[in-house]
C-alpha cells in the first residue's frame, strides 16, 4: 500500500514535444492524472521530483503540469533511466522508500528507471494511467515487465486514496472533486 509518509512521486518527461507525439487522448489522461498526483502530493507533503530528456530539442514539462506543481524545477538529463543522472539521485528523497512513477515513454524512461529503483531495493508503484507510450503495445509490453520485476502497478485513485487514508479533511475534500 502507498503511504504518502513514505512516498515520493517522480514526474518523468512529460515535455511539450514528446506530449504532441503520443496517443492525444491517452497522453491527456496521463497528463490530466500526473497533474491529480502532484496537486495530491502536494496537499499531503510528499516530495515531487521531475524530470526532463534533453530540454533543449524536446521542449520543457507541459503547462498544465507547471501550474499544479508547486516547486517546478525539473532535472535536466540525456540518459533513459533517471537513476543515471547524477542529480536525480541526489534529490531522491533518503528516507522515502516507496516511488510513485508517472510519465513518457513507458517502454523506455519509465521502464529503465523503474528496473534501477527496484535494484536499489526501493518499492516501486507505477500509476498505469499517467504512462503513454507512443505505441500501445509497447506501453503494455512496459508494464508487463516492471511487473515482472518486482513493480506494483497501479492507478492515480489508488494511489491518492491509499496516501489519504480515510473520508475526512480538506485533503480528502480537495481530491474526491479532482477524481471526478
Amino acid at each position: 500500500m502507498a503511504k504518502a509518509g513514505l512516498g515520493q512521486l517522480i514526474i518523468i518527461d512529460m515535455q511539450t514535444r514528446l506530449t504532441a507525439v503520443m496517443p492525444q487522448e491517452a497522453m491527456q489522461a496521463a497528463i490530466r492524472n500526473s497533474g491529480i498526483l502532484a496537486t495530491a502530493a502536494t496537499m499531503l507533503e510528499v516530495p515531487i521530483l521531475l524530470t526532463e530528456q534533453y530540454p533543449k530539442g524536446l521542449g520543457h514539462t507541459v503547462p498544465e503540469l507547471l501550474a499544479v506543481l508547486p516547486n517546478p524545477q525539473a532535472v535536466e538529463k540525456t540518459v533513459f533511466s533517471c537513476m543515471a543522472e547524477p542529480i536525480f539521485s541526489r534529490q531522491l528523497t533518503s528516507d522515502r522508500s516507496q516511488l510513485i512513477l508517472a510519465g513518457i515513454e513507458a517502454h523506455v524512461c519509465v521502464l529503465q528507471t523503474a528496473l534501477d529503483l527496484i535494484s536499489t531495493g526501493k518499492q516501486v508503484f507505477v500509476a498505469e494511467d499517467a504512462i503513454v507510450s507512443r505505441n500501445p503495445a509497447n506501453k503494455e509490453n512496459a508494464l508487463a515487465r516492471m511487473r515482472d520485476a518486482g513493480c506494483i502497478i497501479t492507478n492515480t485513485e489508488s494511489i491518492v486514496f491509499e496516501w489519504l487514508g480515510k473520508a475526512e479533511g480538506d485533503a480528502f475534500k480537495v481530491i474526491s472533486k479532482l477524481i471526478r
